[in-house]
């Protein structure tokens, strides 16, 4: 681990209040570990907009009745080959599925496989989450 460095910070009283709350809500121990995991946060969104390499999960949440809606998924999925690291199918109940895909690759081409298993119908809900390899924050 990298030497630590003690800095000051300066905020208004009540943003410095409002940030504490937030952080015990977060379950956060100390201002530190809060602060850290916003600038992790931060250089993410930047690796996102600038970076070659980053990981997306991909949550998709939908009806597997719906016609040929597994078929295109796991489709879409394989034309992405190089990207897609893992799936998981999961059974939330008789009608609805979640599929959770792991894929890698440049912020692009991980938005636009996400774009396109949003788009398919009978997808009800889809989300991306960005995450970082972990070269870029250490």
């Amino acid at each position: 681990m990298d030497r630590l460095i003690r800095f000051g910070v300066s905020l208004e009283r009540e943003l410095l209040a409002r940030f504490d709350r937030r952080a015990r809500k977060t379950g956060h121990t100390n201002r530190s570990k809060a602060i850290a995991d916003l600038v992790r946060a931060c250089l993410v969104e930047d690796e996102w907009a600038e970076g070659d390499e980053v990981i997306g999960v991909i949550s998709l949440l939908y009806d597997h009745r719906q016609r040929e809606l597994s078929k295109r998924l796991i489709e879409l999925q394989h034309r992405h080959y190089t990207r897609v690291l893992s799936s998981q199918h999961i059974h939330l109940d008789h009608d609805t599925c979640i599929e959770v895909i792991v894929a890698r690759g440049n912020p692009k081409e991980i938005t636009r496989l996400a774009d396109l298993l949003r788009a398919s119908r009978g997808v009800k809900h889809a989300c991306l989450s960005m995450s970082s390899t972990g070269k870029a924050i250490g």
